[in-house]
């Protein structure tokens, strides 16, 4: 072959080359894209809430508090996974969002009828909200089954 015919092999197999480069580039820069910021926000904020995980914990002296408040809290649907007592005792009912989500601790706060609600975010506990019954936690009725 002679000098001109390599010459454009050469050129032609970088060229190919460098088109393979671009088309391989191209498909990781569509894998990796992400939305953006707007679609993002739509498709979190019509996304079903799903279930709502609670722990509930006795701030009183009371007895039962959280038994009853746990029956409660399951009647309306809600996914209690954990009651039990707290480690100190409070006047008032906290409902503290554990993931950054304030919307769930207001759906158990409007469940209980009561309830401060508090971003507390905390990652460790499996939950989405704690709820710690305070003294004005006084329910009309044990709600049994």
């Amino acid at each position: 072959p002679s000098l001109l015919e390599q010459s454009r092999r050469h050129w032609r197999q970088l060229a190919v080359g460098g088109a393979a480069v671009l088309l391989i580039a191209a498909g990781v820069l569509l894998l990796r894209r992400t939305p953006a910021p707007e679609a993002a926000a739509t498709v979190a904020s019509s996304a079903p809430q799903g279930r709502i995980t609670v722990e509930v914990l006795n701030g009183t002296r009371r007895q039962g508090a959280a038994r009853t408040a746990t029956r409660v809290l399951r009647r309306r649907k809600l996914d209690v996974v954990f009651l039990g007592n707290a480690d100190t005792l409070v006047d008032s009912t906290l409902v503290l969002a554990r993931r950054g989500d304030s919307t769930r601790a207001g759906q158990v706060a409007a469940a209980l009828g009561l309830g401060q609600i508090r971003m507390e975010t905390d990652t460790f506990r499996r939950v989405d909200v704690s709820v710690i019954l305070g003294d004005d936690f006084q329910p009309a009725q044990d709600p049994h089954p």
